[in-house]
């Protein structure tokens, strides 16, 4: 189903390709994994429909689902596509940057106290190779741009944020950090998996060396499939510690042995990726260009706006309740010293959020509706009264 040109669908269209919204339940939780759509679930039935008899070796028809892909997340993210890559995870796609760099003793690496520990582990593992790690804290889900540039040294190599904290929901100022390590020739690396279909990405205005995402979560698309994105300049500097077949030139001829590495990002990509992923995910992504980024943004925006003002009115604080809109994404979290009775009883209801460390965690995406919010406030503050 193609609807990549029709950037003028309307959100009623949209909800009509979400199958799940026909069983009587709210869905608030895209911040841990997102639903499939009906594009996704005929992309599905086609892919089966060749691997079980139709076309079994369909290896033409991934080349170009693949290359549509690329072509629409290169959109998302302001980038061009000789500069991506999929990769299985983001833990991978950071080690590929941590184990990359030439290390010295004494290199010291930012990051903060509130990320999600795929971009965190990465990082630690090269204090064996006496790399030092500096700690920002944040202040009630917030990391403060000036934090992190009162803990930047002479030896600060690389900076690594979450453009959106997976538990607060904090957007960061990324044009400013960005600035700022262009500034002193640190490496800006960012995590995307909680903004990529949230928020519109510009890796370029932002000055980003190396981003990473995941498909499973906002861009509602399947587990087992990620992305990397980093600059041409920055894949200089990277000593590629894996390899394969599928990394070099002339991949095809298979017999002739020249470890001769791609130009692009495709590089990393060192053998079969997830094909079917890929495919699905590309089916996915006509969701977003075919309602506009814009469009996708200033509605969750609005949901989220929403969501915070709904909740301040039944008496719960929630972790954004002062923070600009330009701070905000699609995550609303509050504190709860019963938080999971409360997630308990709003299961009970078909209702389905998250809990993360002690704190109810919402995150309704660019379909869902105010009335929809209106329901969830309705039913949370009868069970707290």
């Amino acid at each position: 189903m193609q609807i990549i040109e029709k950037v003028n669908m309307t959100i009623e269209q949209i909800r009509s390709l979400f199958p799940h919204l026909d069983t009587d339940q709210v869905y608030f939780n895209h911040a841990a994994i997102g639903p499939w759509s009906k594009p996704v679930l005929d992309r599905i039935a086609e892919y089966s429909t060749q691997r079980s008899g139709g076309m079994v070796e369909n290896f033409p028809f991934f080349l170009q689902k693949n290359a549509s892909a690329r072509t629409k997340l290169a959109k998302l993210l302001g980038a061009e596509t000789s500069r991506l890559a999929w990769i299985d995870n983001v833990s991978n796609g950071l080690n590929i940057l941590a184990n990359g760099i030439d290390w010295q003793t004494g290199d010291r690496i930012i990051l903060n106290d509130i990320e999600f520990p795929s971009n965190v582990y990465p990082f630690l593992n090269l204090q064996r190779l006496g790399v030092e790690i500096d700690m920002v804290k944040s202040r009630n889900g917030v990391v403060d741009v000036g934090d992190i540039e009162n803990a930047i040294t002479p030896k600060t190599k690389l900076v690594s944020i979450s453009l959106v904290q997976f538990l607060s929901g904090y957007r960061a100022d990324i044009d400013a950090i960005g600035s700022l390590c262009k500034e002193k020739g640190i490496i800006f690396c960012v995590d995307a998996i909680q903004a990529t279909g949230v928020v519109e990405i510009d890796v370029a205005k932002s000055q980003i060396d190396f981003l990473c995402g995941g498909t499973q979560k906002w861009l509602m698309s399947s587990q087992g499939l990620s992305y990397i994105y980093l600059t041409e300049e920055l894949q200089s500097r990277i000593t590629q510690k894996n390899v394969g077949w599928a990394s070099v030139n002339d991949a095809w001829n298979l017999l002739d042995y020249n470890l001769s590495l791609k130009s692009t990002a495709e590089r990393f990509q060192n053998g079969t990726i997830n094909v079917l992923g890929v495919c699905l995910f590309d089916a996915s992504l006509d969701l977003f260009l075919g309602f506009g980024m814009n469009n996708v943004e200033n509605r969750i925006l609005k949901n989220t706006e929403h969501f915070i003002y709904q909740l301040v009115e039944i008496g719960i604080e929630p972790i954004l309740k002062n923070v600009d809109t330009k701070n905000r994404a699609g995550i609303v979290s509050f504190k709860h010293e019963r938080s999971n009775e409360i997630f308990e009883f709003l299961q009970g209801k078909r209702i389905y959020g998250a809990v993360r460390q002690g704190m109810i965690r919402f995150s309704p995406h660019f379909y869902n509706t105010k009335e929809e919010i209106d329901l969830v406030i309705k039913e949370l503050s009868g069970y707290l009264k």
